[in-house]
């Protein structure tokens, strides 16, 4: 009974998070394997089909292992712990599907370069500071606390059957979206493949959820973010 847990909340993270290095790799490397795609100068759609595709493994990379508390929490059995990971999984990709579109209309505009990186240090002063602010808005507090715990989520979402954790899975994951969407824009301004941007935001991402004073390091970091985005915009 707990294998296919593991499996779920263990081997499929590490499994994205292979396929992400590897990616990374490539795209900063020959870019012959992987990545090669991603240099295509006609965006039609079978390209974007494979953008939106690294967005949802990089998202379920990144914010699966946060969200294992619930998960566990809330799966009385192992077939209700699969589909509370499904419903959380699915509002991620649905959030790469409009990441894939910004990303397609920011390359259109030449804000960010082949290289998913910020074209210029206005453009990723811009992220910076979208995402600073963001930090400190009633909206992200409010996000956050539910995604903070738990046990007070479920005993005012709890729903039971089948369809019942599918969509606790579902709310859950629509939490997290609204508080860390803002945090994702730090993709681009440091490199939608870079690596130690992407273990960054993941640490960042749990740390905010998973600790006590994980309201105080989102006040933090939105001045720090803040005060960045300041540097880079004027110099100072």
């Amino acid at each position: 009974m707990r294998t296919p847990v593991v499996l779920l909340l263990i081997g499929l993270p590490l499994a994205c998070w292979w396929w992400i290095v590897v990616m990374a790799r490539d795209m900063y490397g020959p870019m012959t394997g992987a990545s090669a795609w991603m240099m295509t100068p006609r965006w039609d759609t079978p390209h974007l089909v494979l953008l939106w595709a690294m967005w949802a493994v990089m998202m379920t990379a990144m914010m699966l292992p946060s969200a294992t508390p619930m998960i566990l929490l809330a799966g009385a059995q192992v077939r209700h712990t699969h589909l509370i990971a499904l419903g959380y999984l699915v509002v991620w990709a649905l959030f790469s599907v409009g990441a894939t579109a910004l990303q397609w209309g920011l390359g259109q505009w030449l804000v960010i370069t082949p290289m998913m990186e910020a074209s210029s240090r206005r453009a990723g002063a811009v992220f910076l500071l979208v995402a600073g602010l963001y930090q400190w808005t009633s909206w992200k507090r409010a996000c956050l606390v539910n995604c903070q715990s738990p046990v007070a989520f479920l005993m005012r979402r709890w729903r039971s059957g089948a369809w019942g954790a599918f969509r606790i899975g579902v709310e859950h994951g629509a939490y997290c979206v609204g508080c860390c969407w803002a945090l994702m824009l730090l993709l681009f301004a440091g490199g939608v493949m870079n690596l130690v941007v992407i273990a960054a935001l993941t640490t960042f991402v749990a740390v905010e959820k998973l600790t006590p004073a994980g309201i105080h390091a989102a006040r933090i970091s939105g001045a720090l973010l803040v005060a960045a985005a300041a540097w880079m915009m004027f110099g100072f």
